[in-house]
């Protein structure tokens, strides 16, 4: 039998009283689901949780586009959909497994070693993109544990956030658009290669747990490669070198293995050697991995301890002896979106 909403603190509002941050040591020790979602979204909600279970070990925080003079009632209409405790959030509320948190009408919100802000808007509305905003922080603050979901709405929000949580090694998830009452928002994660896993709204949940059942992704201690994996990993390597022409055999090997088991947890196959014949049979896996293993990470003044050094020591030197009025010109290679080339030049006019 489904929890009926509790009483809440005032008017309709299902709140819950907020908690102390957990310590800077603190680890994540639970996947958190960022969800998003705009128009047609309550449909996908409830389609969505009705297939979580009450003790799934997850906590799940949607944001939704939500009309900023109406007061919320999200949180009581998707009570009646789940077993688990529904929260409208209010601000430093730590979040927890089993637990259901809706972002309130007019914040925008943003996580904190597991603690949830909330956020007067600074971009008119229309302009806003609050589930980039949330997914974003919650892709930094939860890294690999941190999985985001996008429902049916309209316009683009949630592309970027779905790319900051592939960054951390998260995993992505978009809703089928032909079940989505509003395709736009499915489809420009879809456009953009950011989806991991494409299904219906009711589906999706039981993708994620398998995915974790399988990965056993929680408390999963790191290991060093065993031999037989090093030597199926090398033949990753050399599909990987014959498709696309590029050469990952000096990269970091663990992390290529993350990247890797990744796409494995994806696909439910248990060994890596059984992985390198799915590459063999099917090549659009090849590219797959490939852009996985290019994923961009960036942002600006990434490596803060490189631009510092840059600031302070090399482009003073460079300068030094120059004639006032000369041209200098700085290159940025493989600079991603751009953020690390509009860094160089902010920190060339500082």
């Amino acid at each position: 039998m489904k929890k009926q909403p509790q009483p809440a603190n005032s008017g309709n509002e299902l709140t819950k009283s907020p908690e102390e941050p957990p310590s800077r040591q603190e680890k994540p020790a639970f996947p958190i689901v960022g969800i998003g979602a705009s128009a047609g979204g309550l449909e996908a909600l409830e389609q969505f949780l009705v297939h979580v279970p009450e003790n799934s070990g997850m906590a799940f925080v949607i944001v939704q586009h939500l009309d900023p003079t109406h007061k919320g009632v999200l949180p009581e209409l998707l009570q009646h959909t789940t077993g688990m405790e529904v929260f409208q959030v209010v601000d430093r509320m730590r979040v927890k497994t089993n637990c259901v948190y809706v972002i309130p009408p007019n914040k925008d919100m943003s996580m904190l070693r597991g603690v949830l802000h909330l956020f007067e808007p600074t971009a008119p509305r229309g302009l806003r993109l609050p589930i980039d905003f949330f997914l974003r922080s919650l892709a930094e603050d939860w890294q690999e544990l941190s999985i985001g979901v996008i429902l049916s709405g309209m316009g683009s929000d949630g592309t970027m956030g779905l790319r900051a949580i592939k960054e951390k090694a998260g995993l992505t998830l978009v809703q089928e658009p032909a079940s989505a009452r509003f395709d736009s928002m499915p489809m420009s994660a879809i456009d953009a290669g950011l989806a991991d896993i494409i299904a219906p709204a009711e589906e999706l949940p039981g993708k994620i747990f398998a995915y974790l059942r399988h990965l056993l992704i929680i408390g999963k201690p790191e290991r060093p490669l065993e031999e037989k994996d090093q030597s199926a990993l090398e033949k990753v390597l050399i599909l990987l070198r014959d498709r696309t022409g590029h050469d990952f055999s000096m990269y970091k090997k663990n992390t290529v293995y993350r990247r890797i088991e990744r796409r494995m947890g994806i696909h439910q196959i248990d060994r890596i050697a059984a992985y390198v014949r799915y590459l063999q049979e099917n090549s659009q896996e090849v590219e797959l991995l490939f852009k996985e293993l290019l994923i961009g990470v960036t942002s600006f003044f990434r490596d803060p301890a490189a631009w510092e050094q840059l600031q302070g020591v090399a482009l003073p030197a460079i300068l030094a002896g120059r004639p006032a009025g000369c041209v200098l010109r700085a290159w940025s290679a493989g600079c991603s979106t751009g953020e690390e080339a509009y860094s160089l030049a902010i920190a060339s006019k500082r």
